[in-house]
């Protein structure tokens, strides 16, 4: 099973797939308080979840969704329909960090994806090539609530510097040119939430569907659930900033 397959399947029950609810995620939206006709992009869109409330939020947006997987493409499309947004929604099965558009974008997502362009302050450079001067930026980013130690760091396949304290991460974002005008930073419940429904609802998968493919995601499961409980737990955050692009 491929990673998209996995991440497809463990999102099932929280589609969010960041450690955000519901509320928070039309928290952050709504303080973006996009212009009339807006153009939004999101980065790592996964089912398109972020996208398909914001054109709720905002009748007159359009959007566009890019990501690699699959499957998470044909749910977000599916989802489009069922809403009546289909006519609103592009979407765009390509590695983020090679998306072009002809025209800028009012809001650039990457909400748990700056993997994708290699760190916070790659993403934020590419972001600034689709935003339009004065846009915002939503981005979701891990950072250290204590320091982590080496056990950890070699079980994530991690190094100190990948990611920052909160402060700092705030910092990174100054630095590559962007002004801080919102944040929401997950709670231990918003975190718990996530984690148990990725790992729960994989498990859940795995156990319907015995054989090759069932063994593999509950492996999978099993991997994640124990990195979480005895490891990452209390130390790795998460927070989502809202940012302002300052035209340096």
């Amino acid at each position: 099973m491929h990673r998209q397959l996995i991440s497809h399947l463990a999102h099932g029950d929280h589609p969010i797939a960041t450690p955000i609810t519901e509320a928070n995620l039309d928290r952050l939206l709504t303080r973006a308080k996009l212009p009339s006709g807006a153009r939004v992009l999101d980065l790592g869109c996964g089912e398109g979840v972020w996208l398909l409330r914001a054109l709720e939020l905002h009748p007159d947006a359009t959007a566009d969704g890019v990501d690699i997987g699959e499957e998470a493409l044909a749910s977000a499309a599916e989802s489009a329909g069922r809403l009546g947004l289909a006519g609103r929604l592009r979407l765009h099965q390509v590695p983020a960090d090679s998306f072009a558009a002809d025209e800028p974008y009012d809001l650039v997502l990457c909400v748990g994806s700056t993997h994708a362009f290699g760190g916070l302050a790659e993403t934020l450079d590419a972001v600034r090539r689709h935003l339009r001067p004065g846009g915002l930026a939503l981005v979701g980013e891990g950072f250290w609530e204590r320091p982590p130690s080496e056990e950890l760091l070699d079980l994530l396949g991690s190094d100190p510097d990948e990611y920052a304290d909160l402060a700092g991460t705030v910092t990174r974002a100054h630095d590559a040119g962007y002004a801080t005008v919102y944040g929401h930073t997950s709670t231990r419940d918003e975190w718990d939430e996530y984690e148990w429904s990725w790992t729960g609802t994989l498990t859940r998968w795995a156990l319907d569907n015995p054989g090759p493919d069932g063994d593999e995601a509950l492996a999978a499961a099993a991997e994640h659930r124990d990195m979480w409980l005895n490891g990452y737990r209390d130390v790795l955050g998460f927070v989502t900033l809202l940012l302002r692009r300052t035209d340096r």
